[in-house]
C-alpha cells in the first residue's frame, strides 16, 4: 500500500501473502465483505487464492492505514523484543510523504459529525480498487469506516502535547510577551510594583548676605579656648551682635543682645554660606564651641561653609549672673545622700532666694531663659544673614532648640543635624531619672577608658574609687589654702561637667585622684566655669528648670532621693537635689503644640551611648517625632558625637558638604 502512513520500513519488506479464504477479524461474523463475496473481485469474479489473498491483505492494510494502525507482519528470527508498556503511546515514526490523488470536483475531504477536528486539515486518501488499480474517475471515494476517527484520537492527542511540551515547557524565566486572550474573564495580572522612591533632595546651600556688622577677632577669641586650635588651619573669627526681644511672648521686657561670631579659614569669602553651632548650656557659649570646632573640623567643611556661633540666653555676652553667692554655693555643695524635713527645708529657702533674686533683676523676665525662646532667635538669625534656608549643628539643648525651630519654621530649615537632644516628651521627675541613668553609663565609660591606660591614676576600679571619694567628703569636706572648701556635692558637679568632654577626662581622673589624696584644688579649677564670676551655673538652672512645666513638693522629692540613692549611687542625691532647685521656679505658659517639622528637609538626628546630659533613647525619640528624620547611633561617650570619630564624622560631612541623606538606623562604633 502507498499512502501516507507507510513507512519507509515497511516498503522494503515484502508483502506477506494472505491466506485463501480467510476472514479477518473485521469480517468475522458478517460472512460478506462489502466488495463482494469472499473469494472475489470487486465485480463478483471468482479470483484464483492466490489473488483473493492479496486483495484482502491489501485492503486490511488500508482499514488499518485510516485507523493509525499498521498492519501486522510476522516476526523475524532473532533475540525477544522488550514489550512497550500498553499505557504508553510510541512516539510517531517518521512516514513518507503522500502522493495524493486528485480528489473529484466539488468534493471535500469527509470527517465524522460532532468528532474532534486536530489543529491541522488531514485530507482523505483515495482507495485504489480491489484489484490494485487507481481509483476511477467519478467512481466512489470510500469512506473510513467509523471507528477510524476514535482510532486515530490518541495519536492527534499525543502529537498536541509533545507540540505544547516542546513550545511551551522551557527552562528558566519566560522571556515571551503575554498572551492575550479573547472573550474571557480572566483576573487581571498583578500590578507592577513601584520603583522605590529616591530620598528627597536636600537643600543647596546658599551665599549669605548679612546685615550683621561684623569685625575682626581671632586673637581675642581663640586665646579664650581651653585647647590650642593648630596653626595649619589658620582661622580667621568675625564677632558681631545680634538684637533680639528679651522674651518672644513678651514683648514689654525689651531686648537683648547676643553675641555672634563667623569662624572661617582666612581669605575665605564673606559671602560662604553659613553653618549655624549651637551648643549645650551646660558647657562654653557658642561662639566659643564654634571657635574650636574650627580646629576640628575636616578641612573640606571649612572649603563649603563658614561657621556661625550664637550665643545661647544667659551667656556670652548676655551672661545671667543673679543668683546670690551664698544661694548659689549652697545649691552647688549640697546634695540628698540623707533626707530630713528639715535638711528639705533649708535647701528649699536657698532655692526661692535665687528665683526671687534673680526675677527682680530680670525684671520678671525670669522666664525667657529657655530652648524655645532660642529656636526663635535662630530664626532672627536666618533674617538676618540673609538666606531663605540655614543649615546648622546643634547639641544637647541646643539640638532641642533647633528641633523647635524645625518644628516652627520648617521652610527655613536647610541641612540640619541634631546631636544629642533630649526626650522631646519627658517632663520630670523622668526627664531627670533618665539623666540620671545617662551619667551613670558616661560614669562606667569614663573608668573603662581609664583602666585601658596604663597608670590609671584611679586604680583598678575608678567606680569603687570615686564612690569611697564622696563618701570622705561627706563627712570632712577638703579646704583650700584659699579658703575655699571642696564638699561631695561640688565633686559630682565638677564630675558631671568632665565626664561630658572625653578629651579631658586624663585631666579629670588626674583631679579626683588629687582631691583623693588631700589636694581639693585641681577640681575647684575645674568648678571656676560654673561658679566662678560670669559662670555658667546660673544660666544652666534657669534653662533647666523652664524647659520643664512640672513643679513637685519637697515631700515627694524626698522620696524620690531615697529610691534614687540606690538606683544611681554616685549621681542619685545630686540630680533630686536639683528637682528641690527647681521647686520654687515659676511654672511658663503652655507652649503651643508642636508639629513634626512636616516640610523640612531630611534632618540627621544622633544619639550617644554615654551622653551624661541625656540617654541615647530621649535622642531616638526625638527622631521618631520629626517627619523628615534619620537616627544615627554612636556606641560612644560624651554630649556632642561630632566630630569626635570617623565614623560619625563621615555621615555628617557627607550630608553638610556633599548633600548626601544618611539612612536611617545606622550605628557607629566608639
Amino acid at each position: 500500500m502507498d499512502g501516507p502512513f507507510r513507512t519507509a520500513r515497511a516498503a522494503a519488506r515484502p508483502r506477506p501473502r494472505g491466506r485463501p479464504g480467510h476472514l479477518d477479524r473485521r469480517q468475522r461474523g458478517r460472512g460478506v465483505r462489502r466488495g463482494g463475496h469472499p473469494g472475489r473481485g470487486a465485480a463478483g469474479r471468482r479470483q484464483g487464492p492466490r489473488a483473493a489473498g492479496r486483495h484482502r491483505g491489501r485492503a486490511r492494510a488500508a482499514r488499518h492505514a485510516l485507523a493509525g494502525r499498521r498492519r501486522r507482519r510476522p516476526r523475524r528470527p532473532g533475540p525477544p523484543r522488550r514489550r512497550r508498556p500498553r499505557h504508553r503511546a510510541p512516539l510517531a515514526r517518521p512516514r513518507r510523504a503522500a502522493r495524493r490523488r486528485p480528489a473529484r470536483a466539488g468534493l471535500r475531504p469527509r470527517r465524522a459529525a460532532g468528532r474532534l477536528t486536530p489543529p491541522f486539515t488531514v485530507a482523505t486518501p483515495a482507495v485504489r480498487q480491489a484489484g490494485g488499480g487507481p481509483a476511477r474517475p467519478g467512481g466512489h471515494v470510500a469512506r473510513p469506516p467509523r471507528h477510524a476517527v476514535t482510532g486515530a484520537l490518541p495519536w492527534a492527542t499525543a502529537f498536541l502535547c509533545l507540540t505544547a511540551l516542546l513550545a511551551g515547557c522551557t527552562v528558566g524565566p519566560s522571556q515571551r510577551p503575554p498572551v492575550a486572550v479573547l472573550g474571557e474573564n480572566l483576573p487581571a495580572a498583578p500590578p507592577t510594583p513601584p520603583s522605590p522612591t529616591p530620598p528627597p533632595a536636600l537643600p543647596a546651600p546658599e551665599a549669605q548676605q548679612a546685615s550683621i556688622p561684623f569685625f575682626e577677632c581671632t586673637e581675642d577669641t581663640l586665646v579664650t579656648l581651653v585647647e590650642p586650635v593648630p596653626a595649619d588651619r589658620n582661622l580667621q573669627v568675625d564677632c558681631g551682635e545680634l538684637t533680639v526681644p528679651a522674651d518672644p511672648d513678651q514683648p514689654g521686657l525689651g531686648a537683648v543682645t547676643l553675641g555672634v561670631v563667623r569662624v572661617s579659614k582666612a581669605g575665605a569669602p564673606a559671602d560662604r554660606p553659613p553653618l549655624l553651632v549651637l551648643g549645650d548650656s551646660t558647657r562654653e557659649p557658642s561662639t566659643r564651641h564654634a571657635a574650636d570646632l574650627g580646629g576640628r573640623v575636616d578641612p573640606a567643611l571649612l572649603e563649603s561653609y563658614t561657621l556661625v556661633g550664637l550665643d545661647r540666653r544667659g551667656s556670652g555676652l548676655d551672661m545671667l549672673d543673679c543668683a546670690p553667692d551664698e544661694a548659689r554655693a549652697a545649691l552647688v555643695d549640697a546634695n540628698l545622700s540623707t533626707v530630713s524635713d528639715t535638711r528639705l527645708a533649708l535647701l528649699l529657702e536657698q532655692s526661692r532666694a535665687v528665683v526671687q533674686e534673680c526675677n527682680l533683676i530680670l525684671d520678671g523676665g525670669i522666664g525667657s531663659y529657655r530652648s524655645a525662646a532660642s529656636a526663635a532667635d535662630v530664626e532672627l538669625l536666618r533674617a538676618a544673614l540673609g538666606v531663605e534656608r540655614m543649615s546648622a549643628v546643634g547639641v544637647g539643648d541646643g539640638a532641642a532648640a533647633l528641633a523647635t525651630w524645625a518644628r516652627t519654621t520648617p521652610r527655613s530649615v536647610g541641612r540640619l543635624v541634631l546631636d544629642g537632644p533630649p526626650h522631646p516628651q519627658l517632663d520630670e521627675p523622668d526627664l531627670t531619672d533618665a539623666r540620671a541613668g545617662a551619667a551613670e553609663a558616661a560614669l562606667s565609660a569614663f573608668g573603662v577608658a581609664c583602666t585601658a591606660t596604663p597608670g590609671c591614676p584611679l586604680g583598678a576600679d575608678p567606680r569603687a574609687t570615686v564612690a569611697a571619694l564622696l563618701e570622705q567628703l561627706e563627712r570632712q569636706p577638703l579646704l583650700a589654702a584659699d579658703g575655699r572648701r571642696l564638699t561631695s556635692g561640688a565633686t559630682v558637679t565638677a564630675l558631671l561637667a568632665g565626664l561630658g568632654e572625653p578629651r579631658r577626662w586624663p585631666g579629670l581622673a588626674a583631679a579626683l585622684a588629687a582631691a583623693g589624696a588631700g589636694d581639693p584644688l585641681p577640681l575647684l579649677t575645674a568648678l571656676e566655669p560654673l561658679t566662678g564670676p560670669r559662670g555658667l551655673f546660673d544660666n544652666m538652672l534657669a534653662t533647666s528648670c523652664n524647659d520643664t512645666r512640672r513643679r513637685l513638693a519637697p515631700g515627694e522629692i524626698g522620696d524620690i532621693a531615697e529610691r534614687w540613692n540606690t538606683a544611681y549611687p554616685i549621681f542619685g542625691s545630686t540630680f533630686a537635689m536639683r528637682l528641690l532647685a527647681c521647686a520654687p521656679w515659676p511654672t511658663g505658659r503652655e507652649a503651643p503644640a508642636a508639629g513634626n517639622a512636616e516640610g523640612a528637609p531630611p534632618i540627621l538626628v544622633i544619639g550617644t551611648a554615654a551622653d551624661p546630659r541625656g540617654a541615647l533613647d530621649g535622642a531616638r525619640r526625638t527622631a521618631d517625632s520629626l517627619a523628615t528624620a534619620r537616627f544615627l547611633g554612636w556606641q560612644g561617650a560624651g554630649t556632642g558625637a561630632y566630630p569626635r570619630t570617623a565614623c560619625v564624622r563621615q555621615v555628617v560631612d557627607a550630608m553638610l558638604v556633599d548633600g548626601v541623606v544618611p539612612e536611617s538606623g545606622t550605628l557607629c562604633p566608639p
